[in-house]
């Protein structure tokens, strides 16, 4: 089989990390677009790539690609989506989709037109100790879930030391932890035990130097007839991030820091621990772009679907919401549009 041709649209940390880890899967050729004179001409020196642009029409005259991965400020994602979906390219979008649910439905309606391969960059889902979580899970070995729990946190200048010159600064191109940080953690979970139908969030900005988004966000939710919790921040000192599932027959729990899942089913018993195997940062996103040319092969489902990820955008845009009022929010498009 020939090797895609995969344009990566925008090479800041999370488009060059893109281009570097589809290269790594040796199933592709990979050129982008970026408008950053300069940092066109550092990635293209760092980098053997099919092709450089300054924008997306000297991308789409020069080469012709079959997949593309959108890894511009968050608000721009949809337009380029249509674009590119209009001309018969495969996607990869970065999260969160968007920032408004402006543009969705013609998106949603040219892929489904043109048969294309759509997929959002929740790049938790690639990681091994879920994916085991999300098979126990739907093996019914621990019976149906009934509540999900998630605590997870950062040192936000030590792991984005650049956030503050970046999308994160403003809400409406994807920053602050709402859209950032937590919208991984409710992708995962929504993953795991279902959507979410309605929550209510409080956040604040409480320690994150030189920006004024939150960077503290606790959400309670409902998935249907399951219960969640939700508590991040992107300023603590440890790098951690646990799961806990508890279901009918046992409770799960994922460790990100201890890279493993663990589980018990009886009272007065010891945990049962699986190691998993995680090399670095970069692992997940080769696993996740494998995926993803997996998907665009016809072999196999996106490790998160497009639909997936519009429900999403909808949780994040009703947290934002709900941080406003102060009230419980429904998700769900009629109260978006």
């Amino acid at each position: 089989m020939d090797k895609h041709r995969v344009l990566v649209v925008g090479v800041g940390s999370i488009g060059e990390r893109h281009l570097r880890c589809f290269q790594t899967t040796g199933r592709c050729l990979v050129g982008f677009c970026e408008p950053n004179k300069s940092l066109r001409s550092t990635i293209d020196a760092r980098y053997e790539v099919l092709r450089s642009s300054a924008d997306l029409d000297g991308a789409l005259q020069a080469k012709p690609y079959d997949a593309a991965v959108i890894a511009t400020p968050a608000q721009l994602h949809v337009p380029i989506a249509c674009r590119l979906a209009d001309a018969g390219i495969h996607l990869l979008i970065e999260k969160p989709l968007s920032t408004s649910t402006d543009g969705i439905d013609q998106l949603t309606r040219v892929a489904k037109e043109r048969s294309l391969a759509v997929a959002v960059a929740y790049t938790h889902r690639a990681h091994p100790a879920v994916d085991a979580v999300k098979r126990s899970i739907d093996e019914g070995r621990f019976g149906n879930p009934l509540q999900i729990t998630v605590t997870s946190g950062q040192h936000f200048p030590t792991y984005r030391p650049a956030y503050r010159e970046i999308y994160y600064v403003d809400r409406k191109t994807g920053g602050g932890a709402v859209q950032d940080g937590m919208t991984h953690m409710v992708n995962l979970a929504e993953w795991l035990v279902g959507p979410i139908d309605r929550l209510v969030t409080d956040a604040d900005h409480l320690a994150l130097p030189g920006v004024t988004v939150e960077d503290t966000v606790h959400t309670l939710a409902r998935h249907g007839d399951v219960m969640g919790s939700y508590a991040l921040n992107q300023h603590q000192a440890p790098n951690e991030t646990t799961i806990t599932v508890v279901c009918e027959q046992g409770t799960l729990r994922i460790d990100y820091s201890c890279m493993r899942w663990s589980w018990i089913q009886e009272p007065s018993t010891n945990w049962q621990h699986e190691t998993v195997d995680v090399l670095d940062r970069d692992s997940l996103y080769v696993r996740q772009a494998n995926s993803f040319l997996d998907f665009v092969e016809g072999t196999a489902e996106p490790l998160c679907s497009l639909s997936e990820g519009i429900q999403t955008l909808h949780v994040n845009l009703a947290s934002l919401r709900s941080v406003e009022s102060g009230k419980w929010e429904k998700v769900g498009p009629k109260t978006e549009a």
